[in-house]
């Protein structure tokens, strides 16, 4: 296709998505990006705000070694000798001296490059020279940068649900805070009760603010319940009449608190977000198919469910898996590069994360006929009615 041609296409498909643009979209998306870049400058201006001493690299010099460590395994080790300008408190503007080092790997310790601030403990300050050592790094810049593209593009696609569903957000994280809260103050409480309690207001605070008050939100508050808490009755039972053999807690290793009921609350909580996204889309499906389609019959409409929920279901399993596997790649490449046999590795980190991708699992099953039988109930009783 002629150079032109595409031009002429990009152009007037540009021209089509602006007309398209209301003022006020475009006033939201123009704001929207403008609040973002005030956030990101004021972070970068704020360490009149901390009371730890925070320092901006200008100068680094790194010098380089290696080390090889008891299984043969190279690992390139660097010291950096730093100079940084003081951003606030008493010795503002004056140059200190840093070091530190880092690893190749990056297990422990970390690289810090031009521009970077730094919180830094001042130890030395003789002769106009401030020395000190580096506590940690300020990240509320990319913290900001990642949050507020977050928002803002949930907020450009999502719209009203979008800002329902921040909303919800930033409620079940207070809510999950102050479960925890009641649990640590009240040490004879159970954990699982907790969050079986968290549970239940997690899902109707959830749902009733992303979906609105009407019959299809209810019916997947109750099919999310009913499944979610099936599901951890048979993990639980599962558990049992095995005595979690093959299970190693001792890797979650909780002093105070028995890792069996944390693993059960982990569960629970674990479980809930899968069933609950399936539970809705579920139901919203089968009343859009309803709605449009007043004289489907039971079985028909039953069976288009079967289908919808089938499609869903093998994403939402995998999503599952993956998100539980993925956190133990680091501790699994770990064990392996130091000589750990395979099947001694996978049964170390992964015995708890598979049982909890499979109790989701079992979950999101169950969600399927749950849901399309509640959702049946509910639709074909209110025509009775009519």
């Amino acid at each position: 296709m002629p150079r032109f041609t595409v031009d002429l296409i990009r152009n007037h498909a540009m021209k089509r998505l602006w007309t398209r643009l209301s003022r006020k979209q475009i006033l939201f998306y123009i704001l929207g990006l403008l609040c973002l870049c005030l956030a990101i400058t004021f972070t970068s201006h704020d360490a009149f705000l901390y009371k730890k001493p925070l320092a901006e690299v200008i100068k680094i010099k790194t010098v380089k070694t290696k080390q090889i460590d008891a299984n043969h395994s190279k690992d390139a080790l660097f010291s950096q000798k730093i100079t940084a300008k003081m951003k606030n408190g008493k010795y503002k503007g004056q140059l200190i001296h840093l070091t530190n080092q880092y690893s190749q790997s990056g297990a422990y310790d970390q690289k810090y490059g031009e521009g970077n601030t730094l919180f830094v403990s001042i130890e030395s300050h003789g002769h106009h020279k401030l020395g000190g050592t580096i506590t940690g790094a300020k990240r509320d810049k990319p913290i900001v940068i990642i949050v507020g593209l977050f928002l803002f593009v949930l907020l450009a696609i999502g719209k009203r649900q979008g800002l329902y569903s921040i909303i919800s957000l930033f409620i079940n994280i207070v809510l999950l805070l102050v479960a925890l809260n009641l649990f640590l103050d009240f040490q004879q409480s159970s954990l699982l009760l907790v969050g079986m309690g968290a549970v239940v207001l997690f899902t109707v605070i959830s749902l009733l603010l992303v979906s609105g008050r009407q019959e299809k939100t209810y019916v997947a508050i109750i099919a999310t319940l009913i499944s979610t808490f099936v599901a951890l009755l048979i993990a639980y039972a599962a558990l049992k009449l095995t005595d979690s053999n093959g299970l190693h807690f001792e890797s979650m290793q909780f002093v105070l608190i028995p890792p069996q009921e944390v693993f059960m609350a982990q569960i629970l909580i674990g479980s809930l977000g899968a069933v609950m996204d399936l539970a809705i889309t579920l139901t919203s499906s089968v009343y859009e198919l309803y709605e449009k389609s007043e004289t489907l019959s039971r079985k028909a409409l039953m069976r288009s469910g079967r289908e919808i929920g089938g499609d869903v279901m093998g994403a939402m399993t995998n999503i599952l898996f993956f998100a539980y596997i993925s956190g133990t790649i680091p501790i699994i490449l770990l064990y392996l590069k130091n000589g750990y046999p395979l099947i001694d590795t996978f049964s170390l980190n992964l015995s708890l994360e598979l049982v909890r991708a499979l109790a989701g699992s079992i979950g999101i099953v169950l969600t399927i006929p749950i849901t399309l039988y509640l959702s049946m109930l509910f639709i074909f009783r209110k025509e009775k009615r009519t």
